[in-house]
């Protein structure tokens, strides 16, 4: 249960680094709206939530969040893309306008066109909820162990990358944004290569942020379309998507946008063995 007292307004740059000073709390998020989001907003036990909407994308999974925290009695919302910067929680909570809201948000008073703050403050008269959160389907799998080549792991969040990945080449279903726009954030491990959603590129190009920032560092990166493969999905990124920007590591290696996901791991694998 949550406990009592009065709720504040809280901003994060991403949901999955939630804490106790979160719980019972509205938090603004600048993480995409998909499912995974979701879950972990419903895990850090959130009154409730405004994420970014991520361009909507495939299958409206920018979205995919609002509809799953409906169902655990969450109120929660997104902001446009291009009104605030992905990956920016600073940026949301000034800036931001909303696109979509659940059921459960409309019930307060929340809508669509108002400011991120306004409704963020409308939450605050949310019940919490005490519906117990159900375990999520598997997060992080391994596509490729194979002897003399790059292990490949495939991950529905960047959050989900292991010290242990360095030297991989990780797959996820995050934003290809700089957490407040820090360098030092892009990514943790030394990967040899990683690929992102462009979370529909947005406002300030902030969803293509990272791949600058990683060529720095000589890894290879690229984002697929967020209409190419769903956000937040993993396995959609994998199977589905298409390359919309690559950094110069990775043109390096005859990487184009253009290209899906399997021939970047292809073309990675090839530069790896010359």
């Amino acid at each position: 249960m949550i406990e009592a007292g009065q709720p504040e307004v809280k901003t994060v740059d991403t949901i999955t680094k939630l804490d106790e000073t979160h719980r019972g709390q509205v938090v603004i998020a600048a993480s995409h709206g998909g499912e995974y989001a979701g879950y972990c907003a419903a895990k850090g036990h959130v009154r409730a939530v405004i994420f970014n909407d991520a361009g909507v994308g495939k299958d409206r999974a920018g979205l995919a969040s609002l509809r799953y925290l409906d169902g655990l009695r969450i109120a929660a919302a997104t902001a446009s893309h291009m009104s605030a910067r992905i990956g920016d929680g600073a940026d949301m909570r000034e800036h931001g306008i909303v696109s979509f809201v659940n059921e459960r948000a409309a019930r307060v008073g929340c809508a669509p066109g108002q400011s991120v703050l306004e409704c963020a403050r409308k939450m605050l008269a949310a019940p919490a909820s005490d519906v117990p959160v159900p375990v999520h389907a598997e997060s992080r799998f391994v596509v490729r162990d194979t002897p003399g080549q790059q292990r490949v792991v495939v991950m529905d969040s960047a959050s989900l990358i292991e010290p242990g990945d360095a030297g991989c080449i990780v797959i996820t279903a995050s934003h290809g944004a700089l957490l407040g726009g820090n360098p030092d954030k892009a990514i943790g491990p030394d990967v040899v290569a990683a690929v992102f959603s462009d979370a529909g590129i947005g406002k300030d190009r902030a969803a293509i942020s990272r791949l600058p920032a990683l060529d720095r560092r000589g890894i290879a990166a690229g984002t697929v379309s967020a209409d190419s493969a769903r956000i937040g999905d993993g396995r959609s990124v994998y199977d589905e998507g298409v390359l919309s920007h690559v950094n110069q590591t990775a043109t390096a290696m005859g990487i184009k946008p253009g290209m899906t996901t399997r021939e970047f791991v292809d073309r990675v694998t090839a530069a790896g063995r010359g």
